[in-house]
């Protein structure tokens, strides 16, 4: 196979000339190849499952930012037949391919999917088939597996995870061995590791994707991954499984850094300024641990004129200082945060979509329904991490708020910048239209 030459090709030009809308490229030129998203609605074992959340995100937005991050990648295309899907891609920075019945159904298979979607036009001479169901994809597997076709190495790259499992097959009466002899079993140094297939991704050439009519074609190789991201989501106890992992996964893939473009922050106090925890004199005398680098954040925020509220269920004078001491509006006792957030912002004139609500527990909840960007701390209850919208990478007082701060001022400035447009609500959170 020839080396590719996609510095000429009409994608690689489109991604150039779009790439002011798009965050974080740091070379749109780099752009080359087209990924493609089959997500349908329909799920017979886990129904929703393409917008199920794994650390406070949809498994849709979860793929599409993936592959933005990536910087062999310059277009990502979402086929799919459901609205909620398709908005909750729309709003992560997809392009929509709107699927037809045909090929949405159970037994459609996602070569049908994708040739669809190529010949919706637009296509590159690099293709990227990702799957949503796949959570921790890492944008520099993406990266290495386009290279690999694009410099004529292989046809076709697939994500694959080493392994070392001694295989075992029943044949009539009894079990034999399928990759290892038994009489003669190799210690694991002494064995060349095989590669389990996890279904995240596959790179291929687009012409010979078309001629084949499959996914596997010509020179195929392995694009290997860590162990801990071939997870697959195809029932409820995978997605608890991949929740469960994702808080240490996604801070071992980096930090994501989300257009979180609103007008006001509100903060739950216990367990965000501080670390959930109170200390306690002889004398009965509470106090609190803070982070200076929120203070920062928030000083930040307020030069910036962003309205900022702690909203705490607690009647703590140390909630009052601290509000005091930041310069900062504050709600104590407040048994529903919901109301009480709908209240303030309809006083202030403020829609609920531009509003960042940031919170740690289940009592947060209601609140994190309401607004356009639901964020949580890391070690929130999962109550919280299910509802929130971005999951942060700092704990509670441990400059969790700097960083909610840093991502909100962040989006400000590439709001300014000629051509950009603000991001869209997040489906999932329903906003009152006013």
């Amino acid at each position: 196979m020839a080396r590719i030459d996609l510095a000429e090709s009409p994608a690689a030009v489109a991604a150039v000339e779009h790439a002011g809308t798009r965050a974080g490229w740091a070379d749109a030129a780099t752009g080359v190849a087209t990924a493609i998203i089959p997500a349908r609605g329909g799920s017979q074992g886990l129904p929703g499952k393409n917008v199920a959340r794994v650390g406070g995100v949809p498994l849709i937005t979860r793929a599409v930012r993936a592959a933005l991050t990536a910087r062999r990648i310059g277009r990502v295309v979402v086929t799919t037949d459901d609205e909620d899907i398709a908005e909750a891609a729309r709003a992560a920075g997809a392009e929509i391919v709107e699927r037809p019945a045909a090929l949405a159904g159970a037994a459609a298979s996602s070569e049908s999917a994708l040739l669809h979607a190529l010949d919706a036009g637009g296509a590159s001479a690099i293709t990227v088939f990702i799957q949503a169901t796949s959570p921790f994809i890492d944008p520099a597997d993406l990266d290495a597996a386009v290279e690999r076709v694009a410099n004529g190495e292989r046809d076709v790259v697939f994500a694959a995870a080493p392994t070392h499992v001694f295989l075992w097959r029943e044949v009539g009466s009894t079990a034999v061995g399928v990759n290892h002899e038994m009489s003669h079993r190799l210690r694991r140094q002494e064995r060349a590791p095989e590669f389990a297939e996890t279904g995240a991704f596959y790179v291929f050439a687009t012409d010979g994707f078309r001629d084949a009519g499959h996914r596997f074609f010509g020179r195929v190789g392995v694009q290997p991954v860590h162990p801990d991201h071939a997870i697959e989501i195809d029932d409820a106890a995978d997605l608890e499984r991949a929740r469960t992992l994702a808080v240490r996964i996604d801070r071992d893939l980096g930090p994501r850094h989300p257009l979180i473009d609103v007008d006001a922050l509100v903060t739950d106090f216990d367990g965000v300024h501080t670390d959930d925890t109170v200390m306690v004199d002889q004398l009965g005398r509470e106090s609190v641990r803070v982070s200076r680098s929120d203070g920062h954040g928030v000083a930040r925020l307020r030069a910036a004129g962003l309205p900022v509220l702690i909203l705490s269920a607690e009647e703590n004078p140390v909630v009052g200082r601290r509000a005091e001491k930041l310069g900062v509006e504050c709600a104590q006792g407040v048994a529903a945060k919901g109301e009480a957030l709908r209240e303030w912002a309809a006083a202030r004139g403020i829609r609920l979509d531009r509003i960042a609500y940031l919170g740690n527990d289940r009592g947060d909840v209601p609140a994190l329904d309401l607004v356009g960007w639901p964020v949580a701390v890391p070690d929130a209850a999962p109550e919280a991490l299910e509802a929130a919208r971005h999951v942060l990478q700092s704990p509670g007082g441990h400059g969790a708020v700097r960083e909610l701060a840093d991502l909100i001022l962040a989006a400000r400035e590439h709001a300014s910048e000629p051509g950009v447009r603000r991001a869209a609500p997040d489906p999932a959170h329903p906003r009152d239209p006013e």
